[in-house]
């Protein structure tokens, strides 16, 4: 008792420990793995924040420099005759395509709209009244503005920024507004794993990664907040819902947990983190999900307490660390991605400052003062005209230096004496720099300056002499790079690693593979052969005198065995294209040669099923390989006529840019939307119930995607159930003038029996396929010899009882069938026709037996294409 009591007091220790430990390694895995979880999307939102303002100052410059511009300035200050207002028009539409932003748009002191980009529309800004939105309140105070709006007149929302134009006085004559379309950055972040969006001053989401997200309330607005929504028309008719039920949102700290129930009807589990943006004044959300660090808490608990148990549990921690450290490895590529975007951002944020620069006039720098990079003017006599304080600052120019007029020359040399040319003659160097102002030749170039500034310096001419130049400073980009290098080296080397155990997988993979196409091949080969003997015994009953119901069995063990004979072949086409071992060979083809073929053999079985073919003559060449595209369009056909239980069926082609799509047209049944991937699978039928004795094995369109995938053919669906279906497969355009003359065919005449009188060789392992041949031939009028092996033939073989022809079984044993045939042929004294009948379907068996002027059939043989292939090798003596 005293023993069981122990062991009783052990067992509840260990458990004990065991679970204590669980929950301490739990709680301090999750807050650990949450951390870094918080820090890295930290850095994220960073990254964001930083992409949204690079994208904005793409665009920020051009209302400024459009300010400048006198005409502009003339035509705000004098009433606009029809003329006038159309070249503002036109004047506004070239720049707007030039910098690719939404619209521009030009508003007169009263608010009125007098001319805009998008004045060709229906939706044109022209003519309505603006006065009521901030941007231009804010324009005509302060000089400028922003405001993010659905716009009044066009409906698509955007982030609006303007610039106030002034007269000569100082007075304002108007405002000049460009609208920026910010859903290319929603495409930028959709493919985050994590929810993002960004909130406005009211606290409403206007622009997320999620559809479901936009236009919701984070919290309940106050009576003066939806009043100014309402007054300044913010966001139209849209309703604006609330983002969580009860309202329940995380503090102002950086980050929080929180669980809800998201918009979309899911419930969230995740770490939410805000970034304000003061400069707009916004605030960036970034909510990450928690499940990968509440998994890593929960797998350090477990692993923990198994340690405690047993060490054999080791191995469930290591897993654990393993799958965290992919989660890691992905977060940071995916951060190196945000930072490429950063960078692409980064080298383009000149180009909207460059372009209007171009089309604007040149005047005051105080309209550029609030550009985040230095910008500098000079007219045709390169004298300094425009400049902005960010310039002065960056390269601490004196003030008695800076003056309208002054000639570029000297800030040269005051630049020279201080070393920032570089090392050589200052003259030289202030030489060069003015020849290439005066060439007028655009340049981008980084410069690294001797504090370990770097600065993107870009410069255009501009229209009628002068040039711009604008510096940016990339310092902190150049540092990310450098780092994401040193990053890169270090998952390279951990990728060779990691290929060097891929390359070893695939060997064995490949050597998997190569086994089991070979037995495949053979399994289908001897299932073909009491198949194929099957097939010639019906054949051979054919032609026996029957009653009518012994010709109805006949005819339906012929359609069981060729069903049958679908399927196999079916599966052995499946192996081949999962294998590899079909070969492609494209050539130039005349489609229409082809698609006529099937319209005419399909158009024989749409008939007797009561339904109509009608066929699109094309002219079309394309280029492709011949077998694989008939055998695709060949199911499509199949399966139109197969699940269409009346009406008709068309077959034809259309242009698709430089390539054509043969399409296949029925008024079947159609395929519901949830089974129109499932059909592509192996096996897979609808289950329609029309039909369902002819329903083939499901391995049509299995093949058609296999074979479409090897070719690199697209093939379509689209269908409407109850009305049709259209099956389609895209075909590249080919050279009409590669294509070489097709030899005419050689017909022979038809004959009651053209074998009549024959005396061949059957040699084929399989007494029942030999049996088979006999029975077939014979009811032709000719007779055969039959041998079950190489020895048996050779040793009847004499020159004096030469066969007509020889039909040959490729696999006879362990050996190959056409080996013997010289050794034949030898003992002879001549060749004779050589019919090779084989279960395999390799390309390479077929060109080494066309070479040698032998013919080839496929196994099971259709007994028609047995005899035409007879009667033509002996016709022409082959």
């Amino acid at each position: 008792m005293r023993a069981s009591r122990q062991t009783l007091g052990q067992v509840a220790l260990l458990v004990g420990g065991a679970l204590v430990c669980a929950f301490i390694s739990d709680q301090v895995a999750t807050q650990r793995a949450l951390a870094q979880d918080a820090a890295q999307a930290a850095e994220q939102m960073r990254l964001y924040a930083d992409s949204l303002r690079r994208y904005v100052d793409r665009y920020r410059t051009l209302p400024a420099v459009l300010a400048l511009d006198p005409q502009l300035r003339a035509a705000l200050a004098s009433p606009l005759d029809a003329a006038s207002q159309a070249h503002l028009n036109e004047r506004l539409e070239e720049v707007n395509g030039v910098t690719q932003s939404s619209t521009l748009t030009l508003i007169d002191r009263s608010g009125l709209s007098v001319a805009a980009s998008n004045w060709r529309l229906p939706s044109s800004n022209v003519g309505y009244q603006y006065a009521f939105r901030p941007y231009f309140q804010q324009a005509v105070v302060d000089g400028h503005g922003s405001f993010y709006g659905v716009g009044a007149t066009t409906g698509v929302p955007g982030y609006f920024i303007s610039d106030a134009v002034h007269g000569a006085g100082g007075t304002v004559l108007g405002v000049v507004v460009i609208k920026v379309d910010l859903r290319e950055l929603e495409a930028q972040w959709a493919d985050s794993r994590d929810i993002v969006f960004i909130s406005d001053e009211h606290g409403v989401v206007f622009l997320a990664n999620r559809a479901a997200w936009r236009y919701r309330e984070l919290h309940t607005l106050s009576n003066d907040d939806a009043s100014q929504i309402a007054r300044t028309r913010q966001y139209g008719d849209l309703p604006l819902r609330p983002l969580i039920a009860d309202r329940r949102l995380p503090d102002d700290s950086a980050a929080a947990r929180l669980r809800f129930a998201g918009p979309d009807g899911h419930h969230l589990d995740v770490l939410w983190q805000r970034l304000p943006l003061p400069g707009e004044r916004w605030t960036l959300h970034l909510l990450q999900d928690t499940a990968p660090a509440l998994a890593a808490g929960r797998v350090a608990g477990i692993a923990a307490g198994g340690a405690w148990l047993a060490v054999l549990l080791l191995a469930l921690f290591v897993q654990s660390r393993l799958r965290l450290s992919r989660l890691r490895r992905r977060s940071r590529e995916e951060l190196e991605q945000m930072v490429k975007q950063h960078a692409a951002a980064l080298r383009t944020a000149q180009d909207g400052v460059v372009e209007a620069a171009r089309r604007s006039a040149l005047g005051q720098s105080a309209s550029l003062e609030h550009l985040p990079q230095g910008v500098s003017v000079i007219d045709a006599d390169l004298r300094l005209v425009a400049w902005n304080r960010r310039y002065v600052e960056f390269f601490r120019y004196p003030p008695e230096l800076m003056q309208v007029g002054r000639p570029i020359e000297d800030l040269f040399r005051f630049n020279a004496q201080r070393g920032l040319l570089g090392d050589g003659d200052e003259d030289e160097a202030i030489r060069r720099r003015l020849e290439h102002l005066r060439a007028g030749t655009p340049h981008l170039h980084e410069r690294e300056r001797p504090d370990g500034t770097v600065l993107e310096i870009r410069g255009n001419p501009l229209p009628g002499g002068g040039f711009v130049t604008s510096y940016a400073d990339i310092t902190q980009y150049k540092n990310v790079a450098r780092d994401l290098r040193t990053l890169a080296g270090t998952l390279e080397r951990r990728i060779e690693a990691r290929t060097h155990d891929l390359a070893l997988a695939k060997g064995e993979a490949e050597r998997a593979n190569l086994y089991k196409t070979r037995f495949v091949a053979a399994a289908v080969h001897d299932l073909l052969q009491p198949l194929n003997a099957a097939r010639m015994f019906i054949s051979a009953l054919r032609h026996r005198d029957a009653d009518h119901e012994a010709q109805t069995l006949i005819d339906n063990v012929d359609e069981a065995l060729s069903a049958q004979d679908a399927l196999l072949t079916g599966l052995l086409d499946i192996s081949r294209l999962e294998s590899g071992a079909l070969e492609v060979r494209r050539r130039e083809l005349r489609l229409g040669s082809l698609l006529e073929t099937l319209a005419r053999e399909f158009g024989v079985l749409a008939q007797a099923r009561g339904l109509s073919l009608h066929y699109v003559p094309t002219h079309a060449v394309v280029r492709t390989d011949e077998d694989l595209l008939r055998r695709i369009v060949q199911n499509f056909l199949s399966n139109a006529i197969r699940y269409t239980p009346r009406g008709r069926i068309v077959l034809g082609c259309r242009r698709a840019g430089d390539a054509v799509r043969i399409e296949v047209w029925d008024s079947g049944i159609g395929i519901p939307d949830a089974q129109r991937h499932a059909i592509f699978e192996e096996f897979r039928r609808l289950d329609t119930g029309h039909n369902a004795s002819e329903r083939g094995a499901g391995l049509g369109l299995a093949i058609v995607e296999r074979i479409a995938r090897l070719l690199g053919h697209p093939i379509g669906l689209r269908s409407w159930p109850g009305r049709g279906s259209v099956f389609s497969v895209t075909v590249p355009r080919g050279d009409a003038t590669a294509l070489a003359a097709t030899p005419a065919t050689v017909r022979l005449a038809d004959d009651d029996s053209p074998l009549r009188g024959l005396q061949g060789w059957c040699l084929d392992d399989d007494a029942r396929v030999r049996e088979a041949t006999r029975a077939l031939l014979e009811t032709w009028g000719a007779s055969v010899a039959l041998y079950a092996d190489a020895d048996a033939a050779l040793s009847a073989a004499a020159a004096d009882a030469v066969p007509d022809f020889l039909l040959l079984d490729y696999r006879l044993g362990d050996v190959a069938g056409p080996d013997c045939v010289p050794t034949l042929f030898e003992r002879w004294g001549r060749p004779i026709p050589v019919i090779v009948i084989s279960a395999e379907r390799d390309a390479a068996l077929q060109a080494r037996v066309r070479e040698a002027g032998w013919g080839f059939l496929a196994k099971p043989i259709r007994p028609a294409a047995l005899r035409a292939l007879i009667s033509g090798l002996v016709a022409r003596g082959v």
